[in-house]
């Protein structure tokens, strides 16, 4: 399975009714994930707040830009999380760091009624992911404000 957009994965979760088929594909998805290169395994990309090892790769596309473009590379060593992984980047990857900070992954969590069907661990985890995010783009931002 190729990497998918977050339209695409919308679309295809809403035709899953049964929530065995949607973690099914939630793991398919995971393994889409391009592999994160050891060099990225590193605590500085460790993802804190996961009781599962999440790492979290970003880069940005002009260090010099006020508002960067963001694209997120990431793994965890849990198949479940490695979906949710694959959940975040798709929503956040390509898109400009103030529209990273600005658009909410646990709105989107909620309504695909995932919090109900995983477990608090994971749920807080994938929070601890997508703020991981959030920051990251914020303080990019910020660092041309300050400038």
């Amino acid at each position: 399975m190729a990497l998918q957009t977050i339209d695409s994965i919308l679309e295809d979760l809403g035709f899953l009714d049964d929530w065995e088929d949607r973690y099914r594909y939630i793991i398919e998805l995971g393994r889409s994930l391009p592999p994160l290169p050891d060099a990225a395994r590193v605590d500085a990309n460790k993802v804190r707040g996961c009781a599962s090892q999440v790492w979290l790769d970003t880069h940005v596309s002009d260090e010099t830009s006020p508002d960067p473009v963001m694209t997120f590379a990431g793994d965890s060593d849990a198949h479940i999380v490695r979906g949710l992984v694959a959940l975040a980047v798709a929503l956040y990857s390509g898109k400009r760091a103030s529209e990273v900070a600005a658009t909410d992954a646990i709105e989107l969590f909620g309504r695909l009624g995932m919090k109900e069907h995983l477990s608090a661990q994971r749920s807080n985890g994938f929070r601890s992911l997508v703020d991981t995010m959030r920051n990251e783009a914020a303080r990019r931002l910020t660092r041309h404000e300050t400038a």
